[in-house]
């Protein structure tokens, strides 16, 4: 099926400056923090296991920095590429570049500032680090595309979202051991999983306009899927915990993440927008619950 376009409106008045910050504030979603959450915590999972429960805390800074600002910039060419179907979907017919507030050249413009300010704060790590960069931003800028050509685009959402853990290692060990590929590739799994619950919410739509995702391609499997992922995901933050060394409060940090699935499972019975939505949020917890186990494990020695 081919996508169906609805042309995005023009505003009728020009904006004033204020006006205009908050419609750029509302394109990259700052009144919503859960898409920067989910992107940090794979990156804390890698800076605490990298740095041995002690990272530079000026590393950890920039780190944390650059994910705000590269989730930012992940929203506003999200929204760019989706500039003509986003007019077309319940949750996101309001989005200030569906209705026409601002313009596509617009959230082009923000895209490359707020990539160009990620960059520089990279600059201050080593070669290697930067060298990463160039590959994170190469997934942030495709990922959004690519729901025209696959059912997948979760794969390309997860590579982005967990590059930060192999190039945690990098800019602390200057190497990307075993241990940082798996904790990656468990986090591309852990992007299926709360991307396909994200999805969900929209599925009727996308549907209708000829959308490809996750939860259209897992149909009635979508709650079998979403289960096999999480313990797939969990098996491999189990053996990452070995590999690194970790304890018992890691292993209690895993529970509580087990703990959420269970609960995001209960959410998503109905196959209800609200609760699908609440599904997704509620991966906050399974990320902090793992952050949680990592750090305190290392702080009890």
């Amino acid at each position: 099926m081919t996508p169906i376009e609805t042309p995005i409106e023009t505003h009728p008045a020009p904006l004033t400056p204020r006006q205009r910050l908050a419609a750029y504030l509302e394109l990259i979603r700052f009144h919503r923090p859960i898409g920067t959450l989910l992107l940090l915590w794979p990156a804390l999972w890698g800076l605490w296991i990298a740095g041995e429960g002690n990272p530079p805390w000026g590393v950890v800074l920039i780190f944390a920095l650059g994910v705000f600002l590269m989730r930012s910039a992940g929203c506003a060419i999200n929204d760019y590429a989706d500039r003509n179907f986003d007019g077309s979907v319940e949750r996101t017919k309001a989005r200030p570049l569906a209705t026409g507030l601002i313009s596509p050249k617009e959230a082009v413009g923000v895209f490359f500032a707020l990539v160009l300010s990620a960059f520089a704060l990279v600059l201050l790590l080593n070669t290697l680090t930067i060298l990463m960069s160039v590959v994170a931003l190469l997934l942030a800028t495709l990922y959004p595309f690519m729901k025209r050509y696959t059912h997948f685009p979760q794969v390309f959402l997860g590579m982005a979202f967990g590059w930060a853990t192999p190039m945690a290692f990098t800019a602390i060990r200057g190497e990307i051991p075993d241990l940082a590929w798996i904790i990656f590739i468990a986090t591309v799994i852990w992007a299926l999983i709360y991307d396909t619950e994200y999805a969900m919410v929209d599925r009727e739509d996308d549907l209708k306009i000829g959308i490809k995702s996750t939860a259209v391609f897992f149909g009635d499997y979508d709650r079998l899927a979403i289960g096999i992922l999480q313990l797939v995901m969990l098996a491999l933050l189990a053996w990452a915990g070995q590999l690194a060394g970790l304890g018992p409060y890691y292993y209690l940090g895993l529970a509580g993440a087990a703990a959420a699935a269970l609960r995001q499972q209960w959410l998503i019975r109905g196959r209800e927008r609200d609760p699908c939505f609440k599904a997704f949020l509620n991966n906050n917890v399974y990320g902090m619950s793992i952050f949680a186990g990592i750090f305190v494990d290392y702080l009890m020695g």
